[in-house]
């Protein structure tokens, strides 16, 4: 009947959050944690609605909204566009390869000070580390799946007369699209966990602040709100751009 109803992938994605929410009711319950320190998930889901409600925490949201997309589309817009001259182009490859491989295992956070000196405290200083983080899933990813596009379809679209941007974007592109969307939604989670930690570090708004200003207060309650929250939007955000994903590539037999 519960297949009937919903399909076997979501059931056994839920699956492993039902588990993890009955696990922290047996803790509660049995006392093994406190309840000052880890509030019954009714409390917790409870005081969500709460808030939910309320134009403050809405306001909020939108605040770690703009951060995470505004980064999360510069991300985007760079490593689709460096991704493709790299593969097209063996000059900018040998420029860009060195700084990637000296950058991309570096955790962006710990520039995070020195982008406080230059940009100041605002949005822009969160914005670029956002951006700075997703970029590389997104450009390897785009670099991958245009690098590995049959050379066949472009000496056909050559052979034919076809000018070289419309060969970009009429076969290479579409060709590296389940690459590059794969690097997007790597990226949009990577998005998601780095504007939470910027609005922790320095924010006087967004959920992370709202985490932060709890923990001072000691209202245990009110620090996994916001944690429910970031985790429910990159659920819902992660679940959109898998259906644009779904739909762009209806074509592909991967897809």
């Amino acid at each position: 009947m519960t297949s009937r109803i919903l399909p076997s992938n979501v059931v056994l994605g839920l699956a492993p959050i039902g588990l993890l929410i009955a696990v922290w009711q047996g803790l509660v319950s049995s006392g093994v944690a406190p309840v000052t320190l880890l509030p019954p998930p009714g409390y917790v889901f409870g005081r969500l609605l709460q808030q939910l409600v309320t134009a403050t925490f809405q306001q909020e949201i939108v605040a770690t909204l703009i951060r995470l997309f505004a980064g999360f589309a510069i991300a985007v817009v760079l490593g689709v566009s460096i991704g493709i001259a790299a593969a097209a182009s063996p000059a900018i490859n040998a420029m860009v390869r060195p700084i990637v491989r000296v950058l991309a295992p570096l955790p962006k956070v710990a520039l995070y000070p020195a982008l406080l000196l230059l940009l100041g405290f605002g949005h822009g200083s969160k914005i670029t580390l956002v951006a700075a983080d997703a970029l590389f899933p997104i450009l390897l990813s785009t670099y991958y799946g245009a690098s590995t596009v049959e050379q066949k379809l472009i000496w056909s679209a050559m052979a034919a007369g076809t000018p070289r941007y419309e060969i970009l974007f009429k076969v290479v592109l579409p060709a590296a699209m389940p690459s590059i969307l794969t690097g997007c939604r790597i990226g949009l989670v990577i998005s998601c966990i780095v504007v939470f930690l910027a609005e922790m570090i320095t924010s006087t708004d967004g959920l992370g602040h709202v985490l932060v200003t709890a923990a001072r207060t000691f209202q245990a309650v009110d620090m996994f709100v916001p944690l429910i929250t970031i985790s429910l939007l990159g659920l819902i955000l992660n679940g959109l751009l898998g259906a644009v994903r779904s739909y762009l590539l209806r074509g592909f037999p991967e897809a």
